[in-house]
C-alpha cells in the first residue's frame, strides 16, 4: 500500500463500523487519513472526536456526511478523493437501515434496500475505479449471503452474474414486495436473506471482471461476515446473546484481513468469515417465523 494511505469507513458512528474506525485509526500511520462516515453530522462529528482522544490512535481521523441513500453523494465523494488524493486505499463498506422485529418488513423495505444494495453498488462502482495497487474494498454482509439460503428457484439470479444483473434482480424483488407477488415468486418475507445474497452476488461480480489485474498487484475485493455482534441494530433480533461479540471484538479478523502483507488469492471475491471463504451454495432457505438478521 502506499506511504500515506486514505481509508474510508461507511455506517460509522457506532457499533462495528465505529469499531473498525478505531482499528483502522490505531493501525495505520500517522500521515495517514481515516473517514468515519455517517448520515447525523452531530454524531459523525461526536464519533470522529472520540476516536482522535483514544490513547493508542496513530492516524488522522475526520468525520464526513454520507448518506449512503443518496447514491449522488457517494459518487461526489469518490470524485473528491480521487482527484484530492489520487484515489483511496480502504473502502469499508459497513452502513445497514435499522429495522425492529415488530416493523413490517415489506413497509421498511425500500430503505433497507436503498441502503444495503443500492448505496453497496453505488460504493463498488464509484471506488472500484480509484481502489489504489495493494488497496481492500470490504463489504460487510453475513453468513445469509450464502446462495442456499435463498429459494433455489432464484440461484440463477444471482450465481454467476454481473453488477447489471444482480441490480436487476434487487429491483425485480423490491418491485414484487410492492405489488405483494414476492412470496409467489419464492422470495422469503425477511428481508435480510436475499439482501444479503445479493450484497455477496454484487461483490462477487465485480471481483471476477477484476481478478486477474487485482491478484497481481496484491489488491482485494471481497465480502465478509463479522460474526453475531452485540449492536442496537442486531440486539433485539436475539434472545441468547452469550455467544455475541464486542463491535471491537468482531472488527479484529476483517482488520487483519485489511491489513494482511499479502492476500490469499483464495479469498478474492469470497465471502469470507474469519478468515476463511465460505461456501458458496451453503446454508438453507429460512424458517419464515424465526428472527433474522445479521449473524
Amino acid at each position: 500500500m502506499n506511504a500515506s494511505r486514505i481509508a474510508l469507513v461507511t455506517g460509522a458512528n457506532q457499533g462495528l463500523g465505529r469499531a473498525l474506525v478505531d482499528g483502522l485509526a490505531a493501525r495505520m500511520a500517522p500521515d495517514d487519513l481515516v473517514l468515519l462516515t455517517g448520515r447525523s453530522h452531530q454524531r459523525v462529528m461526536d464519533a470522529a472526536h472520540e476516536v482522535t482522544q483514544l490513547p493508542d490512535r496513530r492516524a488522522r481521523v475526520e468525520g464526513r456526511v454520507l448518506d449512503v441513500t443518496d447514491t449522488d453523494a457517494i459518487t461526489r465523494l469518490a470524485d473528491e478523493l480521487g482527484a484530492q488524493h489520487g484515489g483511496v486505499d480502504i473502502v469499508i463498506s459497513n452502513a445497514i437501515a435499522r429495522l425492529l422485529p415488530e416493523e413490517s418488513q415489506a413497509e421498511r423495505a425500500d430503505e433497507f434496500i436503498d441502503v444495503s444494495n443500492t448505496a453497496t453498488h453505488t460504493i463498488l462502482r464509484s471506488f472500484g475505479p480509484i481502489l489504489r495497487p495493494g488497496g481492500r474494498l470490504i463489504v460487510v454482509a453475513s453468513t445469509l449471503g450464502a446462495l442456499g439460503h435463498l429459494n433455489p428457484r432464484l440461484h440463477h439470479l444471482f450465481d454467476n452474474v454481473s453488477l447489471d444483473q444482480v441490480e436487476y434482480a434487487v429491483e425485480a424483488w423490491r418491485s414484487a414486495i410492492h405489488s405483494g407477488t414476492a412470496a409467489e415468486a419464492g422470495w422469503p418475507r425477511w428481508l435480510n436473506v436475499p439482501s444479503k445474497v445479493a450484497q455477496v452476488a454484487a461483490v462477487r461480480a465485480v471481483a471476477a471482471e477484476r481478478r486477474e489485474h487485482d491478484l497481481a498487484t496484491d489488491t482485494l475485493i471481497a465480502s465478509v461476515c463479522p460474526g453475531m455482534v452485540d449492536t442496537a441494530t442486531s440486539r433485539p433480533w436475539f434472545s441468547d446473546y452469550s455467544h455475541a461479540q464486542t463491535p471491537a471484538r468482531a472488527a479484529g479478523p476483517v482488520l487483519d484481513l485489511v491489513f494482511a502483507d499479502r492476500i490469499n488469492p483464495a479469498l478474492y471475491g469470497e465471502l469470507v468469515r474469519f478468515g476463511r471463504a465460505l461456501r458458496r451454495h451453503e446454508g438453507t432457505p429460512p424458517v419464515e417465523q424465526d428472527r433474522i438478521l445479521t449473524p
